[in-house]
């Protein structure tokens, strides 16, 4: 652990991070089922705005559903993208701080619903319920925030890392037709 490790953290560090929203998750899940019972039974926080309401989503975000093998393709691909993640952590340089964050965030909220489609075939564990009316978004859980979060810092921080690979090389590019002109001969010179 050290300022060589990526982004500042060593492996304890983004444990840390991600065993942190893992458990978070997992309590608020084991509380939203012990409480919140029957399912699809709107408990008001904030009137009608911001209400808990226990769902199991067999799918995945958005109620996204691929069938009967729903669950074993979600479990699949979350292990890929926790692979995706694992790699992208290990290129990192150590002051990529925001970046290994961001990346750490995100593999808490994905193992935190991985543990739901393992543990039980009825799919994850929803209940945080936020709209107007009839009017509401897709009922999601502290992973969910913890992936959208972490893929909309992910997000600026690769566009950041890209704006900056640009203005270096366009910099060197710069500095080489610089240097290329103060070496050719003199048009004026003597022959």
């Amino acid at each position: 652990m050290g300022r060589s490790e990526p982004g500042g953290l060593g492996p304890v560090g983004v444990l840390s991070i991600t065993g942190g929203i893992v458990v978070a998750d997992a309590f608020t899940k084991l509380l939203a089922v012990d409480r919140l019972a029957p399912i699809h039974t709107p408990h008001p926080v904030l009137g009608d705005v911001l209400r808990w309401t226990l769902v199991y989503n067999p799918g995945a975000a958005f109620g996204l559903h691929l069938g009967p093998w729903s669950r074993w393709i979600f479990i699949v691909l979350t292990f890929v993208a926790l692979g995706v993640l694992w790699s992208m952590y290990r290129q990192s340089v150590p002051e990529a701080r925001l970046k290994v964050i961001a990346l750490a965030t995100i593999a808490g909220g994905a193992v935190g619903n991985l543990v739901d489609r393992v543990r039980s075939s009825r799919g994850v564990v929803d209940f945080i319920d936020v709209g107007v009316g009839d009017w509401r978004w897709p009922t999601f859980n502290i992973a969910d925030i913890a992936v959208s979060c972490g893929a909309i810092a992910l997000a600026i921080v690769l566009w950041r890392e890209d704006v900056e690979a640009e203005r270096l090389a366009k910099a060197e590019a710069s500095a080489d037709a610089r240097a290329d002109a103060s070496a050719a001969p003199d048009a004026h010179g003597a022959s």
